[in-house]
């Protein structure tokens, strides 16, 4: 069977994988049917290995540890504490199948990067079903042996931030080699000597396919160990399988993929593994529309893995072209949360007609429900023709002003009916004042309006890198919009959606 897929790959091509193609820009032979075919059927099967235990992005250490220790009741796993981390939280290795080839699989360097560490553990789940997709596992299973660190940053991810305990930033101390994840990586690499290697990270949302308006959702990377970018055996092996990847996930999200950039970092473990002997090939996962938890873009990270060790278990990588990895678009940072396009803005006399940049940063906070809160903030004011939002506005004969506080103390963000709020917002009020103050920043009341105490000053004087609270008025003088911490109010729905102000 094998052989019959490749010597007809053309013959078997579908229309959609056609029409991806297109979209994708890329060029030259297309995907096997069998790459492309273990992408969809993994994409389509994905809710039958979708580990329940995780279902947001900030689980920590002690969510994971239970999953990886009832791993070891099935003998299709080998499960070893590899070393700790600073705070000795014990790192594991996972490992799978008996075949030739060594596959290493490394999430979360970053601990806030915690996308692919989902993916990895629906990954567990499917390589111990037994299904329609026995033959696509069995491949996998016979011909590598996959080593899995779901969590290289345990002390990272119980704080939800990029760094380690000693604020080393893993994936800039590969030649150092300061902190003990870092030399527990290294010494994995170096024992294993794996011909593959999955570095597995998160990007920021901002990121665009190339100069278009549409996420980067998944970037791929071979990246370069040298300033010269050169092309070795070693790399070539990761651009080729990367053409396949992309061919495969352009079935899945069409014109989202994008290459991350090649620029060499000396101090990166992807470009210095890249050099010592292993094709790495990088996978971020940046934004997708209404998917705040990223639960499609794991998903497609699952689909995407799940083709790439099919692909390298059948060594299919070799059939693509080696410069269709160029003609991938790159990303590049063209989207905010929000865009304000042509509004009106008065100030000292002056009238000026102004597009308004808006990004919503979680900010960690223990003391809240979700372990964080949300802040927006101006991060652009100007012409903003060459830049997108994941939602605009357009503000033309629209006049925008700062949102005013109102001054009469409530007694507590319950004294505020939901009525009284819509009130507030038609008459330009962003935020209120209350008596007592809750303890979580986050205003969990429903209200879309932010909250301060009685003495507290506020400035919402439209400003780079002020807070994000204005009314937009239309020519009648009425409010037609409310942005509330970087948040959009629609007075003009009949069932607005109600979004959440700020503890200021």
């Amino acid at each position: 069977m094998r052989k019959l897929l490749i010597l007809i790959p053309i013959t078997c091509m579908t229309f959609l994988q056609t029409q991806c193609r297109q979209q994708s820009g890329t060029t030259g032979k297309p995907a096997t049917p069998a790459t492309t075919e273990v992408a969809q059927q993994a994409f389509d099967q994905y809710a039958v290995y979708k580990e329940p235990a995780l279902s947001n992005r900030r689980f920590k250490h002690e969510t994971i540890v239970p999953l990886i220790k009832q791993l070891r009741q099935n003998p299709l796993f080998e499960v070893n504490e590899a070393g700790q981390s600073v705070e000795d939280r014990a790192i594991y290795v996972v490992k799978a199948g008996t075949g030739k080839t060594k596959v290493m699989l490394w999430s979360q360097m970053h601990g806030d990067e915690s996308t692919a560490t989902m993916a990895l553990f629906d990954l567990f789940n499917f390589l111990q079903q037994s299904d329609q997709l026995d033959s696509i596992r069995q491949q996998i299973l016979q011909n590598t042996t996959l080593y899995m660190v779901p969590m290289l940053n345990p002390d990272g991810a119980a704080r939800f931030q990029r760094r380690n305990a000693l604020e080393i930033d893993l994936n800039r101390d590969a030649l150092r080699l300061q902190s003990p994840e870092a030399r527990l990586l290294k010494q994995l690499r170096d024992s294993l000597n794996p011909e593959f290697g999955f570095n597995l990270h998160d990007q920021s949302r901002y990121y665009t396919v190339g100069a278009t308006s549409r996420p980067a959702t998944i970037s791929f990377l071979a990246p370069a160990f040298d300033y010269a970018q050169t092309v070795d055996t070693v790399r070539s092996r990761a651009m080729r399988a990367i053409v396949g990847m992309n061919e495969a996930l352009q079935q899945l999200a069409p014109g989202h993929v994008a290459k991350y950039s090649d620029e060499h970092e000396p101090r990166a473990f992807g470009d210095n593994i890249q050099k010592w002997g292993t094709s790495v090939i990088l996978i971020e996962s940046g934004g997708y529309k209404n998917d705040p938890e990223k639960q499609y873009i794991r998903q497609l990270n699952f689909a995407s893995i799940v083709s790439a060790l099919y692909m390298i278990a059948r060594e299919d990588y070799t059939a693509y072209k080696l410069n269709d990895y160029y003609h991938i678009p790159q990303n590049e940072r063209n989207l905010y949360d929000l865009v304000l396009r042509k509004v009106h803005y008065q100030e000292d006399g002056r009238h000026t007609l102004l597009d308004v940049g808006i990004m919503r940063d979680e900010i960690n906070a223990p003391e809240a429900p979700d372990g964080f809160y949300y802040r927006g903030s101006v991060q652009e004011i100007g012409d903003m023709s060459v830049f997108y939002g994941y939602e605009e506005i357009n503000g033309e004969g629209l006049i925008l002003e700062p949102g005013k506080v109102y001054e009469k103390p409530f007694a507590s963000i319950k004294a505020l009916t939901h009525g009284r709020a819509l009130q507030l917002l038609a008459d330009g009020y962003t935020t209120v004042r209350v008596e007592k103050l809750p303890a979580s920043k986050q205003n969990r009341s429903g209200l879309p309006l932010n909250v301060i105490g009685r003495s507290a000053k506020v400035n919402h004087t439209l400003r780079m890198s002020g807070g994000a609270n204005f009314v937009l008025r239309d020519a009648n003088g009425q409010v037609r919009y409310a942005i509330v911490n970087g948040s959009v109010y629609d007075l003009k729905n009949d069932n607005p959606a109600l979004i959440h102000g700020i503890i200021l």
